[in-house]
């Protein structure tokens, strides 16, 4: 009895021993996990990638990075699809005076992606909005006092009389130069109707911008790149089966540069959802699946969905053999409440996502969208392939989307665990 009650008491001693040793490399491998995710994010996020923009090699630059990155996950093959885009970009001087006044680009001022270099100075004419007519304003402006102007108006109004601001911005009403519209802070930059240039720029600024500010100064170039070549990252992890597939994808891409001193360095949009999919990578090559896994960071997302519209049209595998694609843009933030859209031949997976989350609470809900052209999973769910896209909106770094301030210093971690968590779940039960 002796002997027995000794082997029982260490038996319970070894028993604890290797919990305790389980639970602590469980812990490891979670942290090492979010090292790596943090890692991959400030590097992204880093000068070095210029805002992973076109004009002075970012967005490529970051695919050789993520390439690397996919091989040393030990992943069985990385490929770099190649495509083409056209694209206008602001790499040179960007500079710009109010009545004198220097502002600060990206703070005080930001430019409509499809606008012409400019430089000279102009008067100001100031749209009255309370009481518009626009036969007295188009009047107004052919009178000599009023030549060579850049019209000042609120960015919601304009919507309103579309027709009219679209005259004014034609090439062949010479009296306006271009249009300034004010607009929330902080300034947001975009890039998705870059494909080619207007005659005329728009400026976007704060609704603080001075209500009798007389001129602006502006020094402005652009530079208009045709036939870049980009290419989307593919990292694949070979399943025990070949028949279905499961996806992963993010845009790696971002805004670039509004000047030479100024980049958007994107840690939120859209290094947090990249950084994520490279773990994914590495926890599948290490836990081999049962389907082959594709994990595809794509470019030119910014640029409207380009290299993932590109893939859809030449993927490495037919559409029809998707079990399930995920599309990760904008994890990084802290809302308890989790944003997704699903394709129609997703919505059976989505039931599964919201038993998942009730079983495990990683979220306090997800909240379901409507499908819209916003993110990379849109050429695929209009191709009917089952897919969710998740994206942590209104939570703390959401106001800095598209802004200078969407920086590594700024991001957010909090949801990078229950995504991967509600992921991985979802696969081991789909």
């Amino acid at each position: 009895m002796r002997q027995n009650s000794n082997l029982i008491v260490m038996n319970r001693k070894t028993f604890f021993g290797i919990l305790l040793a389980v639970v602590f490399a469980a812990v490891q491998v979670n942290a090492q996990d979010l090292d790596h995710y943090k890692m991959i994010v400030k590097e992204l996020s880093s000068s070095k990638y210029q805002g992973r923009g076109y004009a002075k090699g970012g967005a490529n630059k970051a695919g050789k990075f993520l390439e690397k990155e996919f091989a040393k996950a030990g992943v069985d093959e990385v490929i770099c699809q190649l495509f083409t885009l056209d694209i206008n970009t602001f790499p040179g001087k960007m500079k710009m005076w109010v009545d004198g006044k220097k502002q600060t680009p990206g703070v005080d001022f930001t430019v409509r992606e499809f606008n012409p270099s400019i430089k000279g100075e102009f008067g100001l004419y100031y749209i009255d909005t309370a009481n518009y007519n626009s036969e007295k304003i188009f009047a107004d402006l052919e009178k000599p006092e009023n030549q060579n102007v850049f019209v000042v108006c609120d960015f919601m109004f304009s919507y309103k009389h579309g027709k009219d601001f679209k005259r004014m911005q034609s090439k062949d009403f010479a009296p306006v130069a271009g249009i300034l519209f004010t607009w929330e802070e902080p300034m947001k930059f975009y890039k998705a109707y870059g494909e080619k240039v207007y005659p005329k720029p728009v400026i976007w600024v704060p609704y603080r911008f001075p209500k009798d500010a007389k001129t602006i100064k502006l020094d402005m170039e652009n530079k208009f790149l045709k036939d870049y070549e980009c290419f989307n990252v593919i990292a694949k992890v070979e399943g025990r089966r070949h028949d279905s597939c499961y996806v992963f994808t993010a845009h790696y891409d971002h805004l670039g540069n509004l000047g030479r001193c100024v980049y958007y360095a994107g840690a939120n949009d859209n290094a947090s959802g990249t950084a994520a999919v490279v773990t994914l990578a590495a926890y599948y090559a290490k836990n081999k699946p049962e389907y082959d896994m594709y994990f595809i960071t794509f470019s030119g997302e910014d640029a409207n969905l380009r290299g993932s519209e590109y893939y859809a049209q030449h993927p490495l595998v037919p559409l029809t053999q998707i079990k399930y694609l995920f599309n990760l843009d904008m994890i990084g933030d802290n809302n308890p409440v989790q944003y997704c859209e699903a394709s129609d031949e997703g919505l059976r997976g989505f039931a599964l996502f919201e038993q998942i989350n009730k079983e495990m609470h990683y979220f306090e809900a997800l909240n379901r969208g409507e499908l819209a052209a916003n993110s990379d999973h849109y050429p695929f769910a209009s191709r009917h392939v089952p897919c969710i896209f998740f994206e942590n909106e209104e939570g703390d770094a959401f106001k800095y989307y598209h802004t200078i301030y969407d920086t590594y210093e700024n991001a957010i971690f909090s949801t990078y665990e229950p995504v991967f968590k509600i992921v991985t779940d979802f696969i081991e039960r789909y």
